[in-house]
């Protein structure tokens, strides 16, 4: 089968025949149709992962066929009985066992999912791992309700577009932050009251009375310094759900404005198999569409993760495998 390859830390991805097989007989072959690349790739790729072993298929997301049916893949596995954290067998597709940029992919049978009748081939593979991680982060930890105010920051990438996407149908007031006015009113059209670049000196004041006083729900993938203005913009007894750290440490967090608000603060990664059904559930019934931002062909995946590099995407990278 075809493969894009990473052979070392920060080379680039050959395109490849390789042989495929099963993981282990718990595991069944599915057919690539389209993958889609998450930050997760980009960060393998830098060598950001300990222990990585060399050659590594990545990918993580994909929608496919199984027994002549269109199916999508759950990329947790072995998630584990507790739906309050993952076990330590837990697993991502895509690293340590092969992942989707392939033209077959071995996954446990029990992550099959059926795709959704209303989405694309390209739709259905920017859903799984972005939209677990938004839906568990807004309903299994924030435990969002319709009356909630929304920040979700860091508008443009794949968690936080399809958190504002998996929000918009309970028809709360929802707000975003990003680097990008562009994103912003991006963001706006879609559906969201309003946006503040954070890159301005007060954009959390801006965000507070742009908001009526601050949100209920923030929902955060930085963290870093902007953590002591976030603080600033939660109500009390608000929900701050961080699912990422690409902004560094936490520093300067005054513990008195967080016990005094009564704010709580949730981590999240990923889903667990409950969450990933009910996923499905919701995505089913409001027809959500997960944004596809570019469409690129297999061979030219090293174009499709420059494009990630850059951060210039709003939406989802999918990558076509399918006739590569």
């Amino acid at each position: 089968m075809k493969a894009a390859i990473l052979h070392g830390l920060k080379q680039k991805l050959n395109v490849e025949e390789t042989e495929f097989g099963l993981v282990n007989s718990d595991h069944v072959a599915v057919q690539v149709l389209c993958a889609s690349l998450n930050h997760r790739d980009y960060w393998i790729q830098q060598g950001k992962y300990t222990g990585l072993k060399f050659p590594i298929i990545l990918g993580s997301d994909l929608c496919g066929i199984y027994n002549g049916k269109r199916v999508i893949v759950n990329p947790s596995q072995n998630w584990g009985p507790n739906e309050h954290f993952q076990s330590s067998q837990f697993r991502i597709l895509g690293l340590p066992d092969s992942g989707s940029l392939a033209e077959y992919v071995s996954v446990p049978k029990n992550t099959i999912h059926e795709a959704p009748a209303h989405l694309s081939d390209e739709e259905c593979a920017a859903l799984p791992l972005a939209s677990l991680t938004a839906f568990r982060a807004l309903f299994t930890k924030a435990k969002l309700e319709k009356t909630d105010s929304v920040l979700i920051t860091g508008i443009g990438g794949g968690v936080s577009l399809a958190a504002l996407q998996l929000a918009l149908p309970l028809g709360c007031n929802i707000f975003v932050s990003s680097s990008s006015n562009y994103k912003i009113e991006q963001a706006r059209i879609l559906g969201s009251k309003g946006g503040v670049n954070y890159n301005e000196e007060d954009w959390d004041k801006q965000l507070i009375e742009m908001s009526d006083g601050g949100v209920d729900v923030i929902i955060d993938g930085a963290a870093g310094n902007n953590i002591t203005k976030l603080l600033k913009i939660a109500k009390p007894g608000a929900r701050l759900v961080m699912y990422g750290g690409t902004a560094g440490v936490l520093n300067d967090i005054s513990p008195q404005i967080i016990f005094w608000k009564q704010i709580q603060i949730l981590g999240t990664t990923m889903g667990s198999d409950k969450d990933f059904e009910l996923l499905m559930a919701h995505i089913n019934r409001y027809k959500v569409k997960p944004i596809v931002d570019r469409i690129f062909e297999l061979n030219r995946i090293n174009s499709a993760f420059e494009r990630m590099a850059a951060g210039e995407q709003f939406g989802k990278i999918v990558i076509k495998v399918a006739n590569a």
